[in-house]
């Protein structure tokens, strides 16, 4: 996936937590899970756009790495508002999909670029095992 999508899909991961939010009783308990699923939401775009702008490969995996704990972070906030039944598994199936398609994306973009800052390493490159 190109850059621009990838920026794209991400930001509209914010937008749709956002609209879901939007739709949450409010009550104590609510406010806050409600105030963790938009912010881990947005963060995943935030952070994603800052990996975009790394200076370096290291940067680049570092903020990688915090978008793919954003991702993972929105599927435990929607997993805890749907078991504690402030919204139907109905309501969030879509932000579900997209927050876990935008996890594996990034799961695998972290693993490519750790190849490729260590070629040499056994775990990304088992080839190299028979060159010894």
């Amino acid at each position: 996936m190109d850059e621009i999508t990838y920026k794209r899909r991400t930001k509209l991961l914010g937008l749709a937590a956002i609209r879901v939010a939007g739709d949450l009783p409010r009550n104590r308990i609510a406010n806050v899970l409600t105030e963790q699923l938009v912010r881990s939401a947005t963060s995943v775009g935030a952070n994603y756009r800052a990996a975009c702008r790394g200076r370096s490969r290291a940067e680049v995996l570092a903020r990688l790495a915090v978008v793919e704990e954003e991702a993972d972070e929105v599927l435990y906030w929607l997993e805890l508002l749907t078991e504690s039944g402030h919204l139907s598994p109905e309501n969030v199936t879509a932000l579900w999909k997209e927050a876990n398609e935008i996890l594996s994306m990034t799961v695998a973009s972290i693993k490519t670029l750790r190849g490729r800052l260590n070629p040499k390493s056994k775990i990304q490159n088992p080839k190299s095992d028979q060159s010894a």
